[in-house]
């Protein structure tokens, strides 16, 4: 059979459904007991072929879901019903998928332009609204007093060794200079220059935006927390205890703590905490009683 046109947007709009619904296929039949028990299902009279299609906005939707052959022939009527199955979906889920897509047509051309734009501004920069918002509202933003968003550019490679005129003291196996690679990433260097050029403000998270040959670009959530609204809300004001000054120099941070190895658990991570340093040398001192 051909590939159905996709209907979905055109299609919601006729039946009145808020969200743009997406046609799934699938061989599996779905019983009149399964319709009526799932209230989530619409009978519509209209078909554009002579099998049902399920538009879903659910991204893994159960198998039962997804759609059957319907007992039609020849060319489709009005009255052979048509199987809906909307679910609402925010329009942050529909930029979330744009933002999934990175290679398609709109995303390089719009990514592109904005490459452009930044190597216009400076490393730093403060920026008026995210330019991922579901993806700042999920580590944290919020669209309230008290949060701001900046801009943060970071090169790209590897990184050389700090060393005057490329001259390294010591031993031969420590003497390289070039093709050494940091052991943090970009995104928690971003964090770190963001929080040294703004001693007053807490880093809550980051996240990528963009990248080209030469820069990575990222965006980094801060918190004001001598802001009277950051201090009331119960919700972010553990930010405002004086221990997580500087989290991000600390690797506090979700960038932070992935680069020490915390994200695991379970055997495979045991050295790993409380840090690796830590754990060597709880594992490597001797330690004896005065009076033994």
């Amino acid at each position: 059979m051909e590939r159905p046109v996709h209907f979905g947007k055109w299609f919601g709009q006729l039946m009145g459904l808020a969200h743009t619904l997406i046609i799934r296929h699938q061989k599996k039949r779905i019983s009149n007991k399964e319709i009526n028990e799932r209230p989530r299902f619409r009978l519509c009279s209209f078909c554009f072929d002579t099998r049902v299609f399920v538009f879903s906005t659910d991204p893994k939707p159960s198998p039962l879901l997804l759609s059957c052959k319907l007992k039609t022939l020849g060319t489709p009527t009005t009255q052979s019903p048509l199987l809906i199955y909307s679910d609402p979906m925010g329009a942050y889920k529909y930029v979330s998928e744009l933002w999934r897509k990175k290679q398609s047509d709109v995303m390089r051309f719009l990514q592109r332009v904005r490459c452009w734009e930044y190597r216009q501004h400076p490393s730093i920069v403060r920026v008026t609204h995210p330019t991922r918002p579901d993806k700042a509202r999920r580590l944290g933003y919020k669209a309230k007093q008290g949060y701001v968003v900046y801009r943060v550019r970071v090169r790209r490679g590897g990184r050389k060794r700090p060393v005057p005129k490329g001259i390294v003291y010591g031993k031969p196996t420590n003497q390289g200079v070039t093709q050494l690679k940091f052991q943090r990433s970009k995104r928690s260097v971003a964090e770190e220059r963001a929080g040294r050029k703004l001693g007053g403000l807490r880093v809550l998270n980051s996240y990528w935006i963009n990248e080209d040959s030469t820069y990575k670009y990222f965006e980094v959530i801060l918190v004001d927390v001598a802001h009277n609204a950051i201090r009331n809300d119960p919700r972010i004001n553990w930010l405002c205890n004086p221990v997580h000054k500087h989290r991000e120099l600390r690797g506090l941070t979700s960038a932070g703590k992935k680069y020490r190895g915390l994200r695991g658990r379970g055997h495979l991570h045991h050295k790993a905490r409380p840090s690796r340093r830590a754990n060597w040398k709880r594992n490597n001192t001797l330690s004896l009683r005065r009076y033994r």
